[in-house]
């Protein structure tokens, strides 16, 4: 049964925000430096775009799995996006009204990948008999919150990590962080004229000293011009393998998106728009090179 208490929602989103807050200390740079700019008056005034989760795509996991829990309290599944060369499928999902962000989950086609790879996986992901989201009570926020950073399956060792790496940097940023929030994104048309757009936004950005993911160019452009989009590089972590190994791996990282107004709406005055008046949705390539803000070719700049 679908749920719309607003309340649960709110609750299961702070449950990701908070760690992931802790976690990126980008996020409070940015906030501290916008507040000092005078471009936000607080951190309530930030309007966050949409979240992104990453997934493996194995029984009883994958998108089929994780987006039950969105589902369940009132999102709905959009468009799908497929990305050849990650080896990715991917939706995005609406939120039950306005206030809330949208949600990109996507998920990587396992079977596609080498048979060592495909071992390594399957190694921790075999003992999973039954889809694990089938056993919460989605309407327990403390729950839900807990499954996002809760151990699925045992961390990999330092080697298996690299394996992965090699082959396919996003298996290897789930196998080590599982269902972390990958990144929230900042909607900068909300902001004063002097930030509204992403490329004024990332002048203020490298101002404060903020590294720009640089693939496919610092702002991602869709191919009808109405999204923009550009991220800052994951910072990296201390990760602690099985094995008492250690090694610095990509966190998570902060993304920022301008939806253009539509053209049949560009008539009205800024007062008027709405956010049914602006591009909606996402944008393949876009993505594609936003995934890459995680990447060691980005990382290591």
């Amino acid at each position: 049964m679908i749920t719309t208490d607003n309340t649960i929602l709110d609750k299961i989103l702070d449950q990701l925000f908070t760690p992931y807050r802790e976690r990126v200390p980008d996020v409070q740079k940015i906030s501290n430096a916008m507040i000092a700019e005078g471009i936000i008056n607080d951190e309530e005034e930030v309007v966050n775009d949409h979240i992104a989760f990453r997934t493996l795509g194995v029984p009883n996991l994958g998108i089929a799995s994780f987006e039950k829990i969105f589902l369940h309290h009132g999102y709905t599944r959009r468009d799908y996006h497929n990305f050849p060369g990650k080896k990715l499928n991917a939706y995005w999902y609406s939120p039950p009204s306005e206030e809330y962000p949208r949600i990109f989950i996507s998920e990587l086609r396992v079977q596609e990948l080498s048979t060592a790879a495909q071992e390594i996986i399957e190694d921790h992901t075999a003992h999973i008999h039954t889809d694990p989201v089938d056993l919460l009570n989605l309407d327990d926020p403390i729950a839900v919150g807990d499954f996002f950073h809760k151990p699925l399956w045992e961390l990999p060792t330092l080697q298996e990590y690299n394996t992965l790496a090699e082959e396919s940097e996003y298996a290897a940023w789930v196998i080590y962080n599982r269902y972390y929030l990958n990144h929230y994104t900042l909607r900068v048309h909300e902001f004063g004229e002097e930030y509204n757009t992403v490329e004024k936004f990332n002048q203020f950005l490298e101002g404060i000293g903020i590294k720009l993911n640089t693939a496919g160019g610092k702002v991602k452009v869709s191919e009808d011009g109405l999204l923009k989009q550009s991220s800052t590089v994951a910072k990296m972590i201390e990760a602690e393998f099985r094995g008492v190994e250690s090694q610095p791996i990509p966190g998570s990282y902060v993304e920022f998106a301008e939806r253009l107004v539509l053209p049949e709406y560009r008539h009205l005055a800024a007062d008027q728009l709405e956010r049914r008046h602006r591009r909606e949705g996402f944008e393949s390539a876009n993505a594609d090179k936003i995934f890459e803000s995680t990447y060691r070719e980005q990382t290591g700049r």
